[in-house]
């Protein structure tokens, strides 16, 4: 009884139901983006004055001819160092110093040319004088003789032996 009661309810409520409509249709509200025509420059004219070149004959073999030097002393690095050189087509004379880190001063001096090739003559020599320092006598501490430390006494202890407890049921 009660589904019919159900069933007579949901069909009452269908046939009271309205009609909603349609939901209304809206527009944009904003206008199209307008187009226009392309718009070109007009070309410039102009005419360049015509360039003016000028050879220059350049002699490609001339011999080639410098003299350079450079030194460097820094006394906050240590950095000591010199070059020389000179060249006058193909022969080419110099010299380099350097402090060696072993407290050298290596000097080298070089020629280059086109029958000899390149020879160089290396020359090293001290910057101080070596002094021999004097040798401290260390004489050893004597040995102390052994120090014997005799075995600790434990007392001896005695107890008695454990009492067995027996149970009789």
């Amino acid at each position: 009884m009660a589904f019919k009661f159900v069933a007579v309810l949901a069909l009452a409520s269908v046939v009271s139901a309205g009609h909603l409509g349609l939901a209304p249709a809206y527009t944009a509200a904003y206008a199209g983006q307008p187009h226009y025509a392309a718009v070109a420059p007009a070309p410039v004219a102009y005419a360049a004055a015509p360039a003016v070149v000028k050879a220059i004959p350049v002699d490609y073999d001339a011999p080639a001819k410098y003299d350079f030097s450079y030194g460097v002393s820094d006394p906050h690095t240590g950095d000591v160092k010199s070059q020389a050189e000179s060249r006058d087509g193909d022969n080419v004379h110099g010299s380099y110093s350097l402090i060696d880190a072993d407290g050298f001063k290596r000097t080298v001096h070089y020629t280059a040319d086109e029958h000899n090739g390149f020879n160089a003559v290396v020359h090293r020599e001290p910057l101080a004088h070596a002094v021999a320092t004097p040798v401290a006598k260390v004489i050893a501490a004597p040995i102390a003789a052994p120090v014997h430390i005799a075995a600790p006494a434990y007392a001896a202890t005695h107890a008695a032996a454990p009492a067995h407890h027996l149970y009789h049921h």
